[in-house]
C-alpha cells in the first residue's frame, strides 16, 4: 500500500478538514494508495503579500519534513501555490507535487489556450508567478475572477446556488471572448464547483487538487520523482530549527 500525505495550508478543525478531504471522491484510484490529509500548524490569513508567501512556504515545509521518514510515498500540496514544494523537493526524496504546475501543465496537454477561473482577483500574483517560471504565459488566455473573499475553512459549501452559475458565466467569458479551450480552477477551495461547471461547458475543466492525488499515483507507478539535480540538497539542514520555530509560534 502506498501512502501518500496531504498537505493542507491551513490549520482546520476535523469537519472542515472532511471538506478537503472530500476532493478524493472526484478521481477514479486504484485499491493499493491511500492519503492522509494533514493541516499545516502556521499560515497566513490568505496569499496576498510576499509575507504572506514566505509563512506559507514555511508551514506547509515544516509540515511535510517528516513526511518520507513517516514511511509516506510522496507528498500532494493542497494549494495552487504550491506552497513548499520545492523546499521539500530539496529536502526529501518522494516525489512532491503541487497543484499549480500540474493544472497548467494538465492544461498545455488538453489545449492550446487555457483560462484560470478565481474566486478572487488578489490570488492574480499566484497564477502570474506559475505561468512566469514555466514559461507558458503565452498560452494562458486569461484570468478572470470574482469578487468574493474566499473561505479557506467551509469552502464553497452554502453558497452553491449563487457561486457556481457565477463561476459558470465567468467562465463561458474566457470561452467566447478570449477564445479559452480549457478552463482551469484557480483554487483548490474551489473544487466543489467542478462537478457543476464540467457537466455545463463546452471545453475540459480541470479540478487541480484530484489531478494532483491521480498523478501521485502515477509516478509512483513509474518509479519517478524529482530530479536532485534541479532541486539540490541543503548541504546543512536545518529541520530542528524549522521544528522550532512552529513550536514557538504556537
Amino acid at each position: 500500500m502506498k501512502k501518500v500525505l496531504v498537505i493542507v495550508p491551513f490549520p482546520m478543525s476535523e469537519d472542515n478538514l472532511g471538506q478537503r478531504r472530500s476532493q478524493l471522491d472526484a478521481v477514479s484510484l486504484g485499491p493499493d494508495i491511500a492519503f492522509e490529509f494533514r493541516s499545516v500548524r502556521a499560515a497566513p490569513k490568505n496569499y496576498v503579500s510576499a509575507s504572506d508567501m514566505v509563512l506559507a512556504d514555511i508551514g506547509a515545509l515544516e509540515a511535510g519534513l517528516e513526511a518520507e521518514a513517516q514511511g509516506f510515498d510522496a507528498i500532494c500540496i493542497d494549494t495552487m501555490s504550491d506552497s513548499g514544494m520545492a523546499a521539500l523537493r530539496s529536502e526529501l526524496t518522494i516525489p512532491v507535487i503541487g497543484p499549480g504546475r500540474a493544472s497548467v501543465l494538465m492544461a498545455m496537454m488538453l489545449g492550446k489556450r487555457f483560462s484560470i477561473i478565481a474566486l478572487w482577483p488578489h490570488w492574480r500574483h499566484l497564477y502570474e508567478k506559475t505561468l512566469m517560471e514555466l514559461g507558458v504565459a503565452h498560452a494562458c488566455a486569461s484570468i478572470r475572477s470574482l469578487d468574493l473573499t474566499p473561505d479557506n475553512q467551509s469552502l464553497l459549501a452554502g453558497k452553491e446556488e449563487d457561486v457556481f452559475p457565477a463561476l459558470e458565466s465567468l467562465a463561458r467569458r474566457c470561452i467566447a471572448e478570449d477564445c479559452a479551450d480549457v478552463i482551469l480552477l484557480g483554487s483548490t477551495t474551489m473544487h466543489q464547483s467542478h462537478g457543476y461547471l464540467s457537466e455545463r461547458l463546452p471545453v475540459p475543466v480541470i479540478n487541480p487538487g484530484p489531478l494532483t492525488y491521480k498523478l501521485a499515483e502515477t509516478v509512483l507507478g513509474l518509479g519517478l520523482t524529482h530530479s536532485r539535480t534541479a532541486y539540490p540538497a541543503s548541504p546543512a539542514p536545518r529541520r530542528e530549527m524549522i521544528h522550532a520555530m512552529l513550536d514557538g509560534a504556537r
